[in-house]
């Protein structure tokens, strides 16, 4: 290239990768320190993106590629849908879509099949691209974006050596798999919040409702382990349900006046429209919604990553937020806690000539008493004992984050104690659940919310259901309630009869808002669940949380066994119990609405309409 112009924008290149690489290294986790990264580096693209666009005849004539537009195109999209995932704001997601469909079809990347780097550009937009499509449900092009990435592989393996592309092989069987296990979701209701689904929630109408002491959803960390376990990239299907429905759904208007006209097939029009909109700070906030929770999704952390992540979270929370916490992963109980290599390295921490006890719930004590312990290891009535029991609770069952065998991959309930000094909603999916019951009760400052799986997930054709493969029972019930509900009865949510699954749709939301009015006005509402109520995120886990026990205990295959049922700490109001009158009859009609009312047992059908309830007398089955 030769001239003013070339020179200034190879200058705004070089200047733009430099910031590109700065923020594509930093932390998912972290409030205002990265948001000054980003409002940098998007600025630089801002500049860069429309010197291009003013100069492209000049560029083009002294050399400019297509593929180095495509590649400019590329990072915005990029820098976009990172953002999106820091900030839980729909807006960046359209943006990238936006960016990424112009490169598809305007083809900025043709033709670049003769040179191995430019051949991996284009791959690498094709998978992120497809990722952006997943999160937006855009069914026909996923399909085709899938499709188009598995034919550009098999071109490059042929063009270049296979071992560049032994790792884009199993990039594509990861998509074919994900879509397989994602197949009951794709055509059903989307995951995120609706704006219409959110009750008016006026302190007025909550009885136990303490104002000034209300929660707001602030941050989320989401991470997931199991070997083998269904994922796209860095993103495994559990985590991609959860990103969701701790979203909003865009309005209706959102879309009229920000996006550009995006068609059903993902077709839109051109990017000038979309360049005036490369910025990050002001412009494009969907006004008729509040801002969602701040999320940091991790994949497959180390157990010191995943403390120092939540530590800094932890320390980031505004005074009037609370934190998610959900983790995927399978677990242990250990019979032997007291002879565990952490137990041993943590137990006593040296203060001057004293090693202390830092695990007794009393505080701390000296190894003086230690010592004297020894003297009557007979007594179980020593307070020491009771210590030691206690730390058993603490340490003696765990969740696995990595291969096992090592003692760093395992995450004890003590590990996240320390944590309840802020306040903490807690989920955990696991076969060792039970584990962090062990939290409830041992709080250092703020009695923590906690949703624990089952120990082993239940259905009615058990053989052809693997968590493994289709991702976990519990979080499929907190994410897609309804489709959950149908894989456990054996029926596929897009088999299914559409005005069929229809009713059954309707019956689900009126079932859930009378739910939801028992529990904001229950009288003996535990103070932790009163205080995140307020938050509809929190209240739609909670109520979802609800069904999702209801409905196993009342499958014939699960019921009354506590090892298939998941439990909740505090403990919710009884008349939200599976044994209460008003939740058999709820989940009674919606079974019935499925024609699979033979798979449950109903002991406590009410022959009356409640008082508010939209429930028909036709519907309601006296059960002896």
């Amino acid at each position: 290239m030769t001239g003013n112009e070339s020179v200034l924008f190879r200058s705004l290149v070089e200047k733009a990768d430099r910031k590109f690489a700065k923020v594509r290294d930093l932390p998912a986790h972290g409030r205002d320190r990265c948001d000054a990264y980003f409002r940098k580096v998007f600025k630089v693209y801002t500049k860069l993106w429309r010197f291009q666009q003013e100069n492209r005849a000049t560029l083009v004539e002294a050399g400019l590629k297509r593929w180095e537009i495509g590649e400019i195109a590329s990072r915005i999209g990029q820098l976009y849908y990172q953002q999106y995932l820091r900030t839980s704001e729909t807006r960046f997601l359209l943006e990238s879509f936006v960016f990424y469909e112009a490169i598809l079809k305007r083809e900025y990347f043709k033709g670049c099949y003769g040179n191995l780097d430019l051949a991996l550009k284009e791959l690498r937009f094709l998978a992120r691209f497809l990722v952006v499509c997943l999160f937006l449900n855009r069914v026909e092009l996923v399909e085709h974006l899938s499709d188009l990435l598995k034919a550009r592989v098999e071109e490059c393996r042929k063009k270049f050596e296979d071992r560049h592309f032994k790792e884009w092989k199993r990039v594509v069987q990861e998509i074919v798999r994900f879509l397989k296990a994602d197949a009951a979701c794709m055509d059903a209701r989307p995951l995120r919040y609706h704006e219409h689904a959110a009750p008016d929630l006026s302190f007025g109408h909550l009885s136990n409702f303490q104002l000034g002491k209300a929660l707001k959803l602030q941050d989320a960390l989401l991470t997931s382990y199991h070997p083998n376990e269904v994922k796209f990239t860095e993103l495994t299907l559990d985590t991609f349900r959860m990103l969701q429905c701790l979203e909003w759904k865009p309005s209706e208007s959102f879309f009229q006046t920000h996006s550009l006209e995006l068609c059903e097939n993902g077709v839109s029009g051109d990017l000038t429209a979309a360049a005036s909109r490369v910025n990050l700070v002001d412009d494009g906030l969907d006004s008729a919604l509040p801002a969602g929770p701040r999320k940091a999704v991790l994949y497959r952390p180390s157990v010191t990553n995943l403390i120092a992540v939540i530590a800094t979270i932890c320390e980031e929370l505004p005074a009037d937020g609370i934190f998610l916490l959900y983790i995927s992963a399978p677990g242990k109980v250990n019979q032997s806690p007291t002879s565990s290599p952490c137990v041993n390295s943590f137990r006593h921490v040296k203060v001057g000539r004293q090693a202390v006890d830092y695990f007794s719930k009393s505080g701390p004590v000296s190894q003086t008493s230690t010592a004297n312990c020894h003297k009557d290891n007979h007594s179980h009535s020593h307070p020491m004992n009771k210590r030691i029991e206690d730390t058993k609770d603490y340490l003696g069952g765990f969740l696995w984050l990595g291969p096992r065998g090592r003692g760093l991959n395992n995450l004890y309930p003590g590990d996240i104690i320390p944590f309840t000094r802020r306040p903490l909603f807690l989920i955990i999916d696991s076969d060792n659940s039970d584990a962090f019951k062990a939290i409830h009760g041992a709080e250092r400052g703020e009695a923590a919310a906690l949703l624990l799986s089952p120990g082993k997930s239940t259905f009615l054709a058990s053989s052809a259901i693997d968590s493994t493969h289709d991702g976990s029972q519990f979080t499929f019930f907190l994410t897609s309630p309804l489709q959950a509900f149908c894989q456990l009865v054996g029926l596929c949510a897009a088999s299914i009869d559409v005005d069929m699954y229809s009713r059954a749709e309707n019956i689900f939301s009126s079932l859930l808002s009378q739910w939801e009015t028992i529990l904001c006005t229950s009288d003996c509402l535990d103070h932790v669940w009163v205080r995140v109520l307020g938050d509809p995120f929190l209240r739609q886990l909670i109520l979802r949380f609800i069904f999702c026990r209801s409905a196993l205990s009342l499958f014939v295959l699960s019921h009354n066994n506590s090892q298939c049922l998941p439990t909740c700490l505090p403990r919710l109001p009884d008349r939200l119990s599976p044994s209460s009158a008003i939740i058999q009859s709820s989940i009674h009609r919606l079974a019935n609405s499925l024609r699979a009312v033979s798979y449950f047992t109903f002991t406590n059908i009410v022959n009356h309409v409640p008082s508010g309830s939209t429930f028909e007398l036709s519907e309601i089955q006296e059960v002896g």
